[in-house]
């Protein structure tokens, strides 16, 4: 039996693995190859890894933590998941039944594309969620946000810190007066109509198409799809979840802990805030070590 079974290996899975390995205990972690952050050419903010591809830098954690002999990577899916704190059962896509006394969920969250084309062609690259991941590389130029619903307002706001250009599209929503005229106050056009291309010149240039004939082209686009967890796990296990503007995030304590004792989440999947790969690391490393100091004795 193992001492934890991690489900996701990312940032987060990894981080968490990393902690409980140096610790001696036992850890499986099961990984899919499918990260969310799998569509940027480089990643930001992550000390000692900052502006590398997201792929290189999981790869090169994976040779590090090889290093331990009680952690295991495998390649493949958790179909199901049963039992209780001291007694979990995992069953893999691949057949194999693995036990655990604690398990780690990190497997992340799916963005749900808008069925705009050039929408999903230009994730990660010219369309972005993430200031703190990639607005220093286009500081200063003009940015576009796609408004998402009421808390787009506290994006105008932040994105304020980067760049003094920038035009909101309402993309067909109704944006309250009061907000228009903060707006308008801030110098912020809001371009109406509904966004039925987006094109792209190479590099992160953006030109969004509207229904109303009108192009609008940006150095950077931000938009916020909404997203769901990469799996239904939590759903069969009935975990607790937090409702967010753009999905359901597992509700955990402030140790990392779910609903279900035993069971902890750490990454996107249990950040209700903004996501990035700082985050899911530290939040993976918290799960693990406190997942560790629970089976002590």
């Amino acid at each position: 039996m193992d001492d934890v079974v991690i489900i996701g290996g990312s940032f987060a899975g990894l981080a968490g693995a990393l902690q409980l390995g140096r610790a001696r205990r036992k850890v499986t972690v099961l990984d899919t190859g499918l990260p969310r952050n799998r569509f940027a050419s480089h990643s930001h903010g992550l000390l000692g890894h900052d502006h590398k591809p997201p792929l290189d830098i999981l790869a090169e954690a994976r040779q590090q933590l090889a290093r331990y002999p009680t952690i295991r990577l495998v390649s493949a899916r958790a179909d199901s998941i049963s039992g209780a704190i001291d007694d979990f059962s995992v069953l893999t896509g691949d057949g194999e039944s693995l036990g655990a006394r604690r398990l780690i969920l990190s497997y992340g969250v799916a963005d749900q594309m808008p069925d705009v084309p050039g929408f999903a062609e230009g994730w990660g690259t010219s369309i972005v969620p993430c200031p703190y991941c990639d607005g220093f590389e286009v500081a200063g130029q003009h940015w576009g946000l796609v408004w998402s619903g009421p808390q787009s307002h506290n994006y105008v706001r932040l994105y304020h810190d980067w760049t003094d250009t920038l035009t909101l599209f309402a993309d067909g929503h109704d944006i309250p007066p009061d907000i228009r005229a903060d707006l308008a106050r801030r110098n912020i056009p809001v371009v109406d109509g509904r966004i039925t291309e987006i094109a792209h010149q190479g590099g992160h240039i953006a030109t969004v198409n509207l229904d109303t004939r009108r192009n609008v082209a940006v150095d950077i686009l931000f938009a916020h799809p909404r997203n769901k967890p990469s799996a239904s796990l939590h759903e069969s296990l009935g975990l607790a979840t937090v409702d967010t503007p753009l999905g359901i995030a597992l509700k955990v304590d402030e140790r990392r802990e779910t609903s279900i004792p035993g069971i902890y989440a750490a990454g996107d999947l249990a950040n209700p805030l903004m996501a990035s790969v700082t985050t899911a690391s530290s939040h993976g490393a918290m799960a693990g070590i406190f997942a560790q100091q629970s089976m002590l004795v």
